[in-house]
Order: structure tokens, then C-alpha cells, then sequence
């Protein structure tokens, strides 16, 4: 089996939550457990940290990795999901795994998963595990895909956990409160296994340290354990300067992973580093700062506030959610620029009317429906923003509606494309057909 036909049955023949929705989600660990143990159970034979959280997990993830890479450590990264190749979820020092041994795996157990038929994150994490295990890492940042306690990467024990945040995403299967979405969250938590906490939130903070007792676990909260200043923060061009103080010592690091939010992440980062100290890893912090400054080039980051061209800047987000598209909008209404054009799709199980409402009134909107099976229908939700004040037009593409907008914008203008994961990645598609014409 080549590699196209194995991503064609991994794609279709195994359960996708990204593009089918709800029909793909297990509530148990069984197939993952069972597809692992049939391999022989490479996860017990390295060393992981696991992160979880509804926004901020994967820049946690991949500036965790680079730190490690940075550190000399041959380090793993498993994150999700991925914009415009599979691959892109697993990586060794920022390399994505090969085609080569993404066809093996199929085939070697293409007889086994067609009789347990696991999701395509239950199989796709396992596979992550093997590669992980046959190209002896160091360590691996393991990154969950939508809650915790039942996520499939939830058979590994790791050095250390961390929690991003909590918010309200993925309702339906998480709960809909803030502590209900922690207990789930909460659930990677392990025996005696140092557990670090992003944010603190008088909603759910109890979960967390009650849970942590329970466990005898070490719990630390990132946003009582820094105390961070913003030194200097540019959103065109990204960059994001800070100064932390922790209790030992202060550290000046910078990032262009720009936007307020990301103190947050480097916050967790940095203390989710100082737990691993104590526990022997060697992190100078010379790794630190490069790590974090270096990001995007180290793991090859995508999606946050990813800034492409200039006259007119194109700017890509992946935020989704409640929380995440707040930041956006109040991001967008601090940049001066002289008209706002907002390329958005989403998919079709959120509640549109709640994430319209937190988008700016003042910008053509260009309406359009990410190329998956859950994509959200352009001209319904053309008919939701017309009712909230929010007026453009449809198109039958990402591609088509990002390039009505580069037709329509003058120099001085701003685009953004978002609202979904998928939108980026169909937007980030039609970038590279552009640069590479």
C-alpha cells in the first residue's frame, strides 16, 4: 500500500472526529488499549509529558518541545489536529514521521484494525506511540485531542502533567459547566505525578486540587507560581517580549507567537520546565529562550496568529471557541488599519449565534464552508450574521473566498481568516498555491 491509499483508508476507513463529528467519539479507552497492547505497548517504554486543556494546549506542546530540542534532547511531539498534511501530528526534533513508516504500520496491522475498528485518534495515537518508541526519544510531548480522562492518549504515564484551561468547548461530550469540562480535563492526572494548572478559576480549582490530592500529586499553579510583565507586543509583525519572575530567579524570554493570551501559555510553559528541573532534566536557560523565541522554526507551529504577506496582511487563526475567538476579536480591534475583512467558516456542531456575537460589527464578512463533512453550511450562516449585524457574502470555498478578499483589499487593510480549524487549513492551501505560482 502506498502512501496514498493509506492515508485514503485512514482518512475513510477509520472514524474522524474532525470531519464526521460525534459518530467518531468513544466514551472508553478500550480500542486504544487493546490496539496497543497488540503492538506491545511502546508507550511504556519512553518518557511523556501530557497535556490537556480547551485553548492553549497545543502552543504549551510545541514550546515545551522546542525548549527539549533546544536542550539537546531527541524529542517526540504528538499534537492535533493537523492543517494540510497528516503527518504534521507527529514529529522527532520538529521532523515530521515518515510516509514510509506511516504505509508499514497500515499494512502490518491493517488485518487487526479492521477487526477492532478504532477512530482514526485512537489509531493515530498508537501509531505516534510505535514511531516514538522505534526512533528512541528522549521524551515526547504528548498533547490530548478533546477532553482527558477518556482521550485516547490517557494510557501513558508521564513525568509530568498540565492543564492549560478551561472553557466551554466540545459541550456535548465534555459537559456544560466549567467544572464538569475540569473533572474531564482533570482526568490525566496520574499517581504521585507533579500536575501543573495554566490558570487559576474559582470555578474549578477545587476540581483540580481535589483531584490532585486524591492522586498525591504535586499541584502547581502557573499564574500564581510566575509573575509576569509584558516588556514589549506587536501583533504586525508578531512578537511578544516578557519578563518572569518566579520564586528562584527571572528570566526575559520573547516569542512570535504574538497576542496577549500566549503570557498565559509561557507562564505554563515555564513552570511546567521548572517541575522538570527538580526532577533532573537539564533545561538551561539559554534552551528556554531559544525554544520559545524560535517556535515556530524548532516545531514548525501553525495556526496562532500565523501572519502571511504584507499590503494587504493576511492574518490565520485557529481559534474556535468562546474564549479563543474573544482574544481574536479584541486582538483585531487593537491593530490600526484602514478597512477589516474576515474570511470565516465553521463546522456545524457550535453554536454559531453565541460565536458571531463575538466578532467584530465593523468588517466585511466573507462567509464560506470549510471542505469536511462537518462544515457549516456558508449561506446559513450568511443568514445568522445578517441577523446580528454582520453583513458580506457567500462563496462556495475557502480558496474563493480569500481570494475575493485579496481582489478587494487595499494596502492598507487587514485580512483574517478563521473561525475553525479547517478554514485555516483550506486558507493555508490556496497560500501555497499562491507562492508557489
Amino acid at each position: 500500500m502506498d502512501y496514498k491509499k493509506t492515508v485514503d483508508y485512514i482518512m475513510s476507513a477509520l472514524p474522524m472526529y474532525q470531519r464526521i463529528g460525534s459518530a467518531a467519539y468513544k466514551a472508553n479507552l478500550d480500542s486504544t488499549i487493546a490496539l496497543a497492547a497488540h503492538i506491545g505497548n511502546p508507550e511504556r517504554n519512553f518518557r511523556t509529558i501530557h497535556i490537556a486543556g480547551t485553548n492553549g494546549k497545543g502552543s504549551v506542546s510545541h514550546m515545551l518541545a522546542a525548549v527539549f530540542q533546544s536542550a539537546g534532547y531527541k524529542t517526540g511531539l504528538y499534537t492535533s489536529p493537523h492543517l494540510t498534511d497528516y503527518r504534521e501530528r507527529i514529529r522527532v526534533d520538529g521532523k515530521m514521521i515518515e510516509k514510509k513508516f506511516v504505509s508499514q504500520f497500515i499494512q502490518q496491522h491493517r488485518e487487526f484494525l479492521d477487526k477492532i475498528k478504532p477512530s482514526f485518534f485512537e489509531m493515530t495515537a498508537v501509531l505516534a506511540f510505535d514511531y516514538f518508541y522505534k526512533k528512541n526519544v528522549d521524551i515526547a510531548i504528548i498533547e490530548t485531542g478533546m477532553g482527558g480522562r477518556l482521550d485516547s492518549t490517557n494510557i501513558i504515564l508521564p513525568e509530568l502533567t498540565a492543564i492549560t484551561n478551561i472553557g466551554l468547548d466540545h459541550t456535548q461530550f465534555l459537559g456544560n459547566t466549567l467544572p464538569a469540562i475540569a473533572a474531564e480535563k482533570a482526568g490525566i492526572i496520574k499517581s504521585k505525578v507533579p500536575v501543573v494548572i495554566g490558570e487559576t478559576n474559582q470555578e474549578t480549582e477545587s476540581i483540580f486540587r481535589k483531584t490532585a490530592r486524591s492522586h498525591q500529586s504535586e499541584i502547581i499553579f502557573a499564574d500564581q507560581f510566575c509573575k509576569t510583565d509584558i516588556t514589549r507586543h506587536s501583533l504586525v509583525p508578531p512578537l511578544l517580549k516578557l519578563r518572569i519572575n518566579t520564586p528562584t530567579k527571572s528570566i526575559n524570554v520573547q516569542s512570535s507567537l504574538a497576542g496577549i493570551y500566549q503570557k498565559a501559555n509561557i507562564n505554563t510553559t515555564i513552570t511546567s520546565i521548572e517541575c522538570l528541573r527538580k526532577m533532573g532534566y537539564k533545561l538551561p536557560d539559554s534552551a528556554i529562550k531559544n525554544g520559545i523565541a524560535h517556535v515556530t522554526d524548532l516545531t514548525h507551529f501553525r495556526g496562532r496568529w500565523t501572519v502571511w504577506g504584507q499590503k494587504p496582511t493576511v492574518i490565520f487563526d485557529t481559534g474556535h471557541n468562546k474564549d479563543g475567538l474573544t482574544l481574536i476579536s479584541e486582538m483585531l480591534a487593537s491593530i490600526s488599519c484602514n478597512k477589516l475583512h474576515m474570511v470565516i467558516g465553521m463546522v456545524d456542531d457550535k453554536n454559531h449565534k453565541s460565536l458571531l456575537d463575538l466578532l467584530p460589527e465593523n468588517a466585511t464578512y466573507y462567509f464560506c464552508k470549510p471542505s469536511i463533512p462537518r462544515g457549516f453550511d456558508a449561506k446559513k450562516l450568511q443568514l445568522i450574521a445578517q441577523n446580528m449585524g454582520l453583513s458580506g457574502k457567500t462563496f462556495l470555498s475557502v480558496a474563493s473566498a480569500l481570494k475575493s478578499a485579496r481582489k478587494n483589499a487595499n494596502e492598507n487593510d487587514i485580512i483574517f481568516v478563521g473561525g475553525s480549524t479547517f478554514t485555516v487549513a483550506d486558507a493555508i492551501e490556496k497560500v501555497k498555491c499562491i507562492a508557489s505560482s
